[in-house]
């Protein structure tokens, strides 16, 4: 898959989070398209979007946003916090609506592109 369109195909909520994303950030801003997620990235990698209906037997939402921060947030919006590396904790944040990418979503992402610099 070479762009968010054709990873996203007839998931619409997917793709209405991709452009919101998109346009919340300041440039430049490079996403990267795998098989598995789209990738938000400055110089590193700081937000991913992914479908968990292509992993999970039973997924509890239609599209996840991972965050990388560089600390944990203690957000109970958060479904689950992993701290892979000394320096990035990632933050799993479950959206069920376009509303779900509101202006605390908005920060957080802010910061991780602020970060990846």
């Amino acid at each position: 898959m070479t762009t968010a369109e054709e990873f996203f195909g007839s998931d619409s909520l997917g793709l209405a989070v991709f452009e919101r994303m998109s346009s919340l950030l300041e440039e430049p801003i490079e996403v990267r398209v795998s098989r598995s997620q789209v990738a938000f990235r400055r110089r590193h990698g700081f937000a991913y979007l992914w479908l968990p209906g292509r992993y999970l037997h039973a997924p509890t939402a239609e599209v996840v946003l991972s965050i990388a921060l560089g600390r944990h947030d203690p957000s109970p919006r958060f479904k689950e916090v992993s701290h892979p590396t000394p320096r990035h904790w990632m933050h799993h944040l479950e959206v069920h609506s376009l509303d779900d990418i509101d202006e605390q979503v908005t920060a957080w992402l802010i910061e991780a592109a602020a970060r990846a610099t």
